[in-house]
């Protein structure tokens, strides 16, 4: 068995793909600067009580290894595993629990994990077995808001430890997180990286609001991206098929969400929240609406009607 390999980041993923396991003389032979941190984090799903008694009591977690070159590669293998508990987990679903160290990761088919299955069809669907230390309890859950579809959330120790719920733990890029952290400020639910299938299409929404009359997806492009010719098409698509699918889009580049945050972006998303007729509460609560001022935009107390710009100076003078 390897020992740890807070470098992994750095091998090609075509590398890992291939190999599987990493041995000691070579993480011994490289080192970065995610060891400082603690490294790279991986949040997969328990599916059922039987998988959990495995990772615990076996110390081992199976991912297809389709999977992996489908949603992992880029950042494979991890350093640490957490485990979210879906319904299946009763009272404590719908949030992370545990975590672990990674120590390998191996190849094996499904024969070999199961010896004790008949053989079938499965049979020889190739996994990536991956070993871990004994199972440690977070000081809390991280919860889900909603009871949402989760895939896979390659993240950081930072973020794992600091995170109070999922969303917490999405670590796409600078700029999602810059205009994450504004919707936080001023109490926008928003939800990241939320799968949507439409037709043959799978996409992950940068950030998914569920309003009373739709739903509205924001997406941030990058500057590499926003100016990449090559994505036009493949945007126009993703576009076309979420606004087919009934919901609201909005596009900001990387000068906007840096530079114009609060005279442009959270007043523009403060908008179309209220002309969506506020963000979906529970079943007793009601909808939320957004005033937008001058620079800025802030969550209306519950009773409050939202007041228009001359009302609000009125009030001030």
């Amino acid at each position: 068995m390897g020992t740890r390999r807070t470098w992994r980041r750095h091998i090609a993923s075509d590398e890992i793909l291939e190999t599987g396991t990493l041995t000691t003389q070579r993480a011994n032979s490289r080192i970065s600067a995610f060891e400082r941190d603690k490294g790279e984090v991986l949040v997969a799903i328990l599916r059922n009580p039987t998988d959990f008694q495995i990772a615990q009591q076996h110390r081992w977690y199976r991912i297809p290894a389709r999977s992996v070159q489908k949603w992992l590669r880029k950042r494979w293998p991890p350093d640490w595993i957490a485990f979210y508990h879906p319904k299946a987990f009763g009272d404590s679903a719908f949030a992370i629990h545990y975590f672990a160290r990674v120590l390998d990761v191996r190849r094996a088919t499904r024969a070999t994990l199961f010896p004790q299955e008949p053989r079938g069809p499965k049979s020889d669907v190739v996994y990536f077995q991956v070993l871990l230390d004994k199972l440690e309890r977070l000081p809390r859950p991280i919860k889900s808001r909603r009871y949402r579809r989760i895939v896979f959330i390659q993240t950081t120790w930072k973020k794992l430890i600091a995170a109070s719920e999922i969303n917490d733990l999405y670590d796409e890029s600078p700029l999602e997180d810059l205009l994450y952290a504004e919707l936080k400020r001023i109490r926008v639910p928003a939800e990241r990286q939320e799968h949507v299938a439409i037709g043959n299409h799978e996409y992950f929404l940068d950030f998914a609001l569920h309003c009373v009359d739709g739903d509205l997806n924001i997406e941030t492009d990058g500057d590499f991206w926003h100016a990449n010719p090559q994505r036009a098409p493949l945007d126009n698509l993703r576009d076309n098929d979420i606004e087919t699918a009934g919901w609201r889009l909005l596009r900001f580049n990387g000068t906007q969400v840096r530079e114009e945050m609060e005279e442009y972006c959270l007043p523009t998303i403060a908008r179309s929240i209220n002309n969506l007729g506020g963000i979906v509460q529970d079943e007793h609560a009601v909808p939320r609406r957004f005033e937008v001022s001058d620079g800025d935009a802030y969550q209306t107390d519950f009773f409050d009607e939202p007041c228009s710009r001359k009302d609000k100076g009125e009030r001030q003078k």
